[in-house]
């Protein structure tokens, strides 16, 4: 393939063709089988250094004028379309093999981490002396778990906030753990979550 694509914050290994850009976009989706924003695409782009942010957003607007991607809603979430998941079937060889399976483990880490943030919600409110955060773990229907902590700062919530989304089931195991006098097994699942 010609290389015709800006190189700039590209890896080794990355994509230097509009076309493989084009085909890797379709495989991602197709793979997937889930809607993706606009953000997420080219989170996964960028952060594994596959393609240039310019080159990925016209990718996709060319993608969805084609017919090739569906695009709905205000923050632009995109699927493939029948066609783009031909594409992405006949020309997915032309990709690299590592390029698409690190493009598909991404994306699927991607999606839990957003059905983790979805299902355990976290509750960042003001109060006169910082911030109060209340993380939510939830089983389904049920919530299994409230708590809340003090952080005397923005920036403190926020990180309190993301390493709950982390691994909402290991606070909560080690909370029951601790709870239910079994303390000793904490080290063995802090361990065991660390694999």
């Amino acid at each position: 393939m010609e290389f015709d694509a800006f190189t700039g914050g590209i890896e080794p290994g990355g994509l230097r063709s509009k076309d493989e850009i084009r085909i890797l976009v379709c495989y991602l989706l197709a793979s997937v089988s889930a809607p993706l924003s606009r953000e997420d695409i080219l989170s996964i782009m960028q952060e594994n250094g596959f393609a240039n942010y310019f080159e990925v957003t016209d990718s996709l607007a060319e993608l969805a004028e084609n017919g090739n991607l569906a695009c709905t809603g205000e923050e632009a979430f995109y699927t493939a379309t029948e066609q783009g998941k031909m594409v992405a079937r006949q020309l997915d060889k032309a990709l690299p093999s590592s390029v698409r399976k690190k493009a598909v483990a991404a994306a699927l880490n991607l999606l839990a981490r957003a059905k983790r943030e979805r299902e355990n919600r976290v509750e960042i409110e003001a109060i006169p002396t910082g911030y109060t955060v209340t993380c939510h773990v939830s089983g389904g229907e049920v919530e299994l778990m409230r708590f809340s902590l003090y952080a005397p700062d923005q920036s403190q919530a926020e990180l309190i906030k993301r390493s709950f989304h982390e691994s909402p089931e290991l606070v909560y195991q080690v909370m029951l753990l601790l709870m239910t006098g079994q303390s000793g097994q904490i080290p063995a699942i802090i361990k065991q979550s660390q694999k």
